[in-house]
């Protein structure tokens, strides 16, 4: 079934969704959300891809739900359907790292759907917000939760009861985003990154991306257990072998995902 409202590429191991609604700034429409599921299902299923990187255009990531499908719900319709809920929480089941790519414009849902990623990769003209308060609602896709976890309670805060939007150097020193990269190099970049990833031992991938989620849902002790019986479970893995020999013999290791 072809796309309309996103364009998927694979570059070497390498998934590649692109959010292509240009003249509703990306905004996310439930065609779109549907569509994004559809193609993470099939990554997810292709041995071949080991990541996934999620971007929009250099002017818009997604500027947010698609309001002219929400402005006539009443509470009724919204809860009945369990609105937001279904299909926009696909990213967030990913197994497979996946890797936000953004430039220009990333509010509402669209910085909802970023920080769902495992890290986002900024263009210097990134522009962060959660502008809900301005239409006379909240977040609903996690922004008051994932934006206070990433950048504190203080300026989440702000943001929430504001619409204020953040710039990519102020989301860079907050903790939301891991880097920033010229526009024109981002994809470039986010692709390098992912390849990178999907150069490593595959389940090792998995285990680590696992742990490191495990922060926002466990004490420290839980935590530590956890990564320590995922750490004694690479022993079990042909690519430990492979990676600590590959390792003393001075080469560069060749794994095989197993």
């Amino acid at each position: 079934m072809p796309y309309e409202n996103i364009i998927v590429e694979t570059r070497g191991p390498v998934g590649l969704i692109t959010l292509n609604r240009p003249k509703a700034m990306n905004a996310l429409c439930n065609a779109l959300v549907a569509e994004l599921g559809r193609a993470l299902d099939a990554f997810e299923a292709d041995d071949e891809i080991g990541a996934i990187v999620l971007t929009g255009s250099d002017k818009a990531f997604a500027a947010g739900a698609d309001i002219k499908e929400m402005a006539s719900k009443s509470y009724m319709d919204a809860y009945l359907e369990d609105f937001i809920t279904n299909g926009w929480e696909r990213v967030t089941r990913c197994r497979k790292p996946v890797v936000a790519a953004v430039a220009g414009y990333c509010l509402g849902g669209g910085c909802e759907m970023a920080m769902m990623c495992d890290f986002i990769l900024a263009g210097e003209n990134a522009r962060f917000g959660q502008p809900e308060i301005t239409l006379g609602i909240i977040p609903g896709a996690g922004g008051t939760q994932r934006l206070t976890r990433a950048v504190g309670k203080a300026k989440a805060m702000e943001m929430v009861l504001t619409g204020r939007m953040m710039d990519a150097a102020e989301a860079e020193r907050a903790g939301l985003v891991s880097r920033i990269v010229p526009v024109g190099e981002l994809l470039d970049e986010a692709i390098k990154v992912a390849e990178r990833i999907a150069s490593m031992s595959r389940p090792t991938v998995l285990m680590a991306k696992e742990c490191v989620n495990a922060v926002f849902e466990t004490s420290l002790a839980q935590g530590v257990k956890l990564e320590r019986r995922l750490f004694h479970s690479t022993f079990a893995t042909d690519d430990q072998k492979e990676g600590m020999s590959a390792f003393v013999e001075k080469r560069s290791p060749a794994f095989k995902n197993r």
